[in-house]
């Protein structure tokens, strides 16, 4: 394993709105019950591999009542906790597609005329975690495609919580991504006849780690119902996928600040 990946395994991810759900938690380990909503401004790279930038304007939306919860990542699910801080998760949601063209809400650019576009899917994910200790948590998380196959793709990751107090938290997350053949391909491949539309090389890879990611979050509570959050994350992509001609840049930072209403 490259040193790089060794270092995102570190006990210290992904920072985008997921770095929302690292909220306190009750004496069980379970989070409390409530409803968050808020509005994020999100500025990432147009797609995975793209050297050009935009600003999303993104919904948040985190519920819980017991072991269910409804998330704007994560979708509608719940989780079962065990002894020794043990847990599994399961939930229903939507993983985006990517168009050809420039767009507002979904990943693309017109960088990628001709590749044509990839619809988004329903998606159950599966994951299980460990929270090792109050301020250490690891997890693994497989996403199954369900109306249509994006591919399967796989996450790895380790949470540390850096500072948490009665207003603010500081956590740092790594995590690593894989994905199977068909998720690599779909997202990164260029076909015969993608290869024809849009002028790129052909380019075809097989499944496994496809990028690695870190990034740092701080949650601040203004009063009992007001918060913010701010979030930065750095993904690489790895020599895997790299090489794809439709990769323009290898590495990217999604800068994330929500605003955020507690009932």
């Amino acid at each position: 394993m490259k040193i790089t990946a060794m270092l995102f395994l570190a006990p210290v991810i992904l920072l985008s709105l997921g770095a929302l759900n690292v909220q306190a938690q009750d004496a069980d380990g379970t989070p409390p019950d409530g409803l968050t909503v808020g509005l994020a401004a999100q500025n990432a790279p147009d797609y995975s591999g793209s050297d050009a930038r935009k600003w999303s304007f993104l919904p948040v939306i985190q519920g819980r009542s017991g072991a269910f919860f409804i998330d704007t990542q994560k979708g509608i699910g719940y989780d079962l906790q065990a002894p020794g801080g043990m847990y599994f998760e399961q939930a229903l949601g939507y993983t985006p597609g990517r168009t050809d063209k420039k767009s507002d809400w979904q990943e693309g650019d017109d960088k990628l005329k001709g590749m044509g576009s990839i619809n988004g899917v329903m998606n159950t994910s599966f994951a299980l975690g460990w929270q090792a200790t109050p301020w250490l948590s690891m997890e693994a998380r497989t996403l199954l495609p369900l109306t249509d196959s994006q591919g399967v793709q796989y996450q790895a990751s380790v949470t540390g919580i850096l500072l948490q107090n009665a207003s603010d938290m500081v956590a740092l997350q790594g995590e690593l991504l894989f994905g199977d053949a068909r998720y690599n391909n779909t997202f990164y491949g260029v076909t015969a006849s993608q290869s024809q539309r849009s002028g790129y090389d052909k380019f075809a890879t097989g499944g496994g780690l496809y990028g690695e990611s870190v990034s740092l979050s701080w949650n601040h509570q203004y009063s009992t119902h007001w918060g913010s959050s701010l979030s930065t994350g750095y993904t690489h992509l790895t020599d895997k996928i790299s090489d794809s001609p439709i990769v323009l840049k290898d590495g990217g930072i999604d800068t994330t600040l929500a605003v955020t209403y507690s009932f």
